[in-house]
């Protein structure tokens, strides 16, 4: 079966969206791109360097600019975890596809993700990682047009739940 509709994928960091990604596409024969990759690739920096340097909002108004040019063609997209900021981001990536959120708890983002800074988190200085979860989850929550609890499940699970809901 091809399916050619693109798949966004959003949530915190550490929900998995590269890895579910990369999978999900194998198994729906789609391509596999990372916007935190285009980013970094177009600035010739890596993301944590893009915060240092431009502050947040400037990194947000980046990720914001990079999102709306990205023209996708039977692709699973893994955003980055603050795309959700980016309002006129998201209008154009729901008009190039399906957006589907990967749902994880706070707990569990803590945990899957140790040292936010060297990961290249965008979140203010002083902002905790509760408090940049409460402030992320309704925009993700506004956004998806699909949404999949991930915790305790496999990556496998995961893969499979979004598989057979895009495939109806």
């Amino acid at each position: 079966m091809k399916h050619t509709e693109n798949i966004i994928l959003i949530g915190m960091p550490g929900a998995g969206k590269s890895t579910v990604g990369v999978v999900l596409a194998k198994r729906l024969g789609l391509r596999f791109l990372d916007a935190d990759l285009v980013i970094q690739e177009r600035s010739g920096q890596l993301l944590h360097e893009l915060i240092a340097a431009r502050g947040v909002e400037g990194f947000l108004q980046l990720e914001n600019d990079v999102l709306c040019t990205l023209e996708l063609n039977g692709c699973v997209l893994a955003t980055g975890g603050s795309a959700a900021y980016a309002s006129e981001a998201m209008a154009h990536l729901r008009t190039l596809g399906r957006i589907v959120y990967l749902k994880l708890s706070c707990a569990e983002v803590a945990e899957r993700l140790g040292d936010l800074n060297a990961r290249g988190v965008a979140m203010r200085p002083g902002q905790t990682l509760p408090e940049l979860y409460r402030e992320r989850v309704p925009l993700y929550e506004r956004y998806a047009q699909l949404t999949v609890d991930c915790d305790g499940k496999s990556r496998r699970q995961i893969v499979l739940e979004i598989a057979s809901a895009v495939t109806r």
